[in-house]
């Protein structure tokens, strides 16, 4: 039986609901408190089912969204989860921190709220976790060929996934105590819970990947020596190097980076062990300088802490509420974003340029700062242009820069080997994912800078077909 064809005239969005502010700023676990399965089914009654369906084409992985959607209101959870993994191999992860790409392309939202695709996402997933739905891709066959991937972020998972899918034997080197990279380090665990993640690298560790955690590849071992143990090399380390402000007062005590200060709270939460001085917000006047996904993660972890008050400055202007006409339906549109961290307390403002931190003994005790305008020129270039008698200071006593990442890091392998760089500082490939040494490739981040999960998944994906190409000719050769 097909949805019913009414059901987005007779139906509303619901979304998830949210636990209550207070309750959930005195820990880290999910604030989502999902629909019921009869609700859950509902939300997918919503779905066109349209012949042209742009929410494919919107989805970076392609899911096969009305096509699941419809099992979803025919009670078939299991089919649902079935037609959706093959696309997508970690639905737990998007289903909760993708910016659903899928939804700004929903036909029905060109003039309704579009289809909850996230969160029919999250749901198909949990169900088939629940029902044992969810197995290991451990392969018939072994093809006898090793691959070593090094970082363990969403690209490092999902080329291993595919790989070893595909039979060929993997080995996950990671850095870190744990896997997962950013997933991990960088976003809190109330918007992605760290058992999410483990649970996976469980299901892939059944599957016959190995994990070793732990070991800095151009540090503890050279990534020459894995050129030589391998018959491939896949780099997914991501993007690590953050983007930083040259003003004065920089060097004062108290300034850190976003990046460094949310995974201190990963590892604090789970008893990993924190190299250098600690950040905590506790007490504090916070600032966060970034107006984006990250800055709003550091607004909710420090209200967690314990913040006295949090402010969170973007230079950019305020973003419409609406569509316009820069971005046109299907397109993705860069619209006000409030999320649940913005709820439990913030000052946030547009148009401000912090000029200058201001301490003494050698820490932190406020900003300077001035009001903003954007203009553009005569060649329609956006001009700033600082507003006058609009300074102002604040007292602040933590600063977290979240002004995105440059590229990856240089000063381990990459140097090493001599491996060749984009002129943005990221790997540089060839067409094939391939890098300028012999049997290394590059995934991710790491090779197209600073993107969401849902492209590094799919780049992890796209990696593991061009070197299962690449090992394939290899045991052609062999063999011939």
């Amino acid at each position: 039986m097909a949805s019913k064809l009414t059901g987005f005239m007779e139906i509303d969005r619901k979304n998830y609901d949210h636990r209550d502010i207070e309750e959930r700023k005195k820990d880290f676990d999910s604030v989502d408190i999902p629909l019921s399965k009869d609700e859950m089914v509902s939300q997918a009654n919503r779905c066109l089912d349209c012949g042209t369906s742009f929410c494919n084409w919107g989805c970076p992985l392609g899911n096969l969204i009305p096509d699941w959607n419809d099992l979803v209101y025919n009670g078939e959870w299991e089919k649902a989860y079935q037609k959706l993994s093959l696309t997508a191999n970690f639905p737990e992860f998007t289903g909760r921190v993708c910016p659903a790409l899928c939804e700004a392309a929903c036909v029905l939202g060109v003039n309704r709220e579009a289809v909850s695709v996230r969160e029919i996402e999250q749901s198909i997933a949990e169900m088939a976790f629940e029902n044992g739905w969810v197995k290991p891709r451990t392969p018939r066959v072994r093809t006898g060929m090793k691959v070593a991937v090094i970082g363990s972020g969403p690209s490092g998972l999902a080329v291993s996934d595919d790989l070893n899918a595909l039979g060929h034997v993997v080995t996950i080197f990671e850095r870190e105590e744990n896997a997962g990279g950013l997933m991990r380090y960088g976003i809190p665990n109330y918007k992605l819970g760290k058992d999410i993640i483990e649970r996976r690298i469980d299901l892939m560790k059944d599957s016959g990947i190995e994990f070793v955690n732990g070991i800095e590849i151009g540090k503890d071992e050279p990534l020459k020596e894995l050129t030589v143990k391998y018959d491939a090399v896949v780099m997914a380390c991501g993007t690590w190097v953050p983007r930083d402000i040259s003003i004065p007062g920089r060097n004062l005590e108290g300034i850190h980076f976003a990046v460094d200060y949310l995974s201190q709270q990963t590892k604090r939460l789970f008893d990993e062990k924190i190299k250098g001085k600690e950040i905590i917000a506790k007490g504090k006047n916070v600032l966060v300088i970034g107006g984006g996904d990250t800055g709003a993660d550091c607004v909710g972890t420090a209200n967690r802490q314990g913040a006295k008050k949090v402010f969170q400055y973007e230079i950019l202007p305020k973003p419409p509420e609406k569509r316009d006409d820069t971005m046109p339906w299907p397109l993705f549109p860069k619209l006000l974003k409030n999320t649940t961290a913005h709820e439990e307390g913030c000052e946030r403002e547009w148009e401000i340029s912090t000029k200058e931190f201001v301490g003494s003994n050698g820490k932190i005790e406020s900003i300077k700062g001035v009001r903003v305008k954007w203009t553009k020129d005569a060649d329609g270039r956006f001009v700033l242009n600082e507003l006058k008698k609009t300074e102002f200071e604040e007292e602040i006593d933590l600063v977290l820069i979240a002004a995105g990442f440059l590229h990856t890091e240089h000063d381990t392998f990459v140097k090493e080997m001599n491996i060749e760089l984009g002129e943005r500082g990221d790997i540089f490939t060839d067409e094939d994912n391939k890098t300028n040494v012999d049997k290394v490739f590059a995934a991710g981040d790491m090779r197209t800078g600073q993107s969401l999960v849902v492209n590094a998944i799919l780049e992890g994906k796209n990696t593991a077909k061009k070197v299962d190409e690449y090992l394939n000719k290899k045991m052609m050769k062999k063999s011939g």
